[in-house]
């Protein structure tokens, strides 16, 4: 269980302290993806602490989600619609969920 949590904060420190600098125009489609892999990560951290965790569920779902979501934000950049802002409403709420049933099982511990 704390080795998402680890990549998650290896991760976020790797980003935090890189030099890399995302161009604005892609800074919609770069947040939304992470928005879902975030989703995704705690949904992960949901399933192996309800013991149902299966690495070919999570893997398949993170990508896909990830590219579900990227492309919603390409999409509505198209048709000029801000469809990116569905994901990250169904993300955003979906990450809420998840992080309050995760905080439940650690409580219960």
């Amino acid at each position: 269980m704390w080795l998402p949590i680890l990549g998650l904060i290896l991760g976020l420190a790797v980003g935090y302290i890189s030099p890399f600098v995302v161009p604005v125009i892609y800074a919609k489609y770069l947040s939304v993806g992470i928005l879902a892999a975030l989703d995704s990560v705690l949904g992960g951290i949901r399933a192996a602490q309800e013991e149902t965790f299966d690495a070919q569920v999570f893997l398949t779902g993170f990508f896909s989600n990830m590219l579900l979501a990227a492309s919603f934000a390409y999409i509505g950049d198209r048709i000029g619609v801000d469809l990116y802002l569905a994901a990250v409403v169904v993300f955003g709420a979906r990450l809420f969920q998840n992080l309050a049933v995760i905080r439940r099982h650690l409580m219960k511990k």
